[in-house]
């Protein structure tokens, strides 16, 4: 597996445990339908987040926040609504990101942005 797919699946399961210490219950984590995939869907005060999580080791392109693309969102938007197409329970939902930094030798970083838009 490569370096990417490691870091990307390590910052799921940081992602995971950082909102469960947060007072999320995890549904699901990589949840697909179609060609959409949403890294962890999870509830919490009954709202339903779908959270795109992204992770770097390093800041040389940036922060990990930065590299979510408008095509990305609309992707995690349409992925949401094929979910409540299947879980139409839920009445409120919203669209977040988690940027997760783990540089060497440093605590790793969460930023946790709620309500994302395009």
């Amino acid at each position: 597996m490569s370096h990417h797919n490691d870091t990307g699946k390590a910052g799921e399961l940081l992602a995971a445990q950082y909102l469960q210490q947060q007072g999320f219950t995890i549904l699901h984590s990589n949840w697909r339908y179609s060609h959409y995939e949403i890294d962890i869907i999870a509830h919490r005060n009954e709202l339903l987040h779908f959270i795109e999580v992204k992770t770097r080791r390093s800041n040389t392109y940036g922060n990990p926040e930065e590299s979510i693309s408008r095509k990305k969102l609309e992707c995690l938007l349409k992925g949401g609504a094929a979910y409540q197409e299947q879980y139409p329970q839920w009445k409120k939902v919203q669209y977040d990101a988690l940027s997760i930094t783990c540089l060497p030798g440093k605590p790793v970083e969460y930023l946790f942005i709620e309500d994302v838009y395009l």
